[in-house]
């Protein structure tokens, strides 16, 4: 997450759609990919969707996304996550990813919440929703006090220039980013190198905040 700076964020019932649109982020450069829970039977297609991705994108981590119990953190590990993340903060969470060493990034909307997740652990927070929390001004204002704190943002995340420069000069780790990476039309027309080419681009704006 601290190399490449994005997190793509992406749900889909369909499995076929699903791995298009994990190949097409894998040619535009990503090595993250976020699945989020957000359906019936998500963790049917993550599980054939993980196995699909480790023979055909080789490098690309794929992680479990909007898991809010230590239950759903449980079948998504043994499915093969290779990281949590929650719209929530949930100790038992924590306890579950801890003890298998795989990172758990609890969302947080509060300097307290930050401090608490730390605590139990975490080597990143996700700030969620992050634009109705403070924007790039919350994050700034929070690595003030707390500079060791390394912060993923959702929520509010463009894929512009101008958006990007102020969630990164503000000092995020990573930002997470869903439908506004692969927009509906997108989806529906296949038109999955579009979609390579905003990852791309997305990158390549990020890249000149890691470098």
């Amino acid at each position: 997450m601290a190399n490449t700076g994005l997190v793509p964020v992406f749900y889909h019932a369909n499995l076929e759609v699903a791995k298009q649109v994990l190949k097409a982020c894998h040619a535009g450069g990503a090595r993250l990919f976020e699945f989020t829970n957000r359906g019936e039977f998500a963790h049917e297609i993550f599980g054939e969707l993980t196995r699909w991705a480790a023979k055909e994108c080789p490098g690309m981590i794929t992680g479990a996304g909007s898991i809010v119990d230590a239950g759903t953190a449980s079948l998504y590990l043994q499915l093969g996550a290779n990281f949590i993340v929650s719209p929530l903060l949930n100790p038992d969470i924590f306890k579950v990813c801890n003890r298998r060493q795989v990172p758990y990034i609890p969302g947080c909307g509060s300097v307290s919440e930050i401090g608490l997740a730390q605590e139990l652990g975490a080597e990143i927070v996700k700030i969620f929703p992050a634009g109705n929390v403070g924007g790039p001004s919350f994050v700034k204002n929070v690595l003030a006090p707390m500079p060791w704190s390394r912060v993923m943002v959702t929520g509010g995340v463009e894929p512009t220039t101008d958006n990007l420069d102020k969630w990164f000069e503000a000092g995020v780790t990573c930002v997470g980013m869903g439908s506004n990476l692969f927009p509906k039309t997108a989806i529906a027309n296949e038109a999955w190198d579009d979609i390579s080419r905003e990852v791309k681009k997305v990158l390549n704006i990020i890249l000149t905040h890691l470098s």
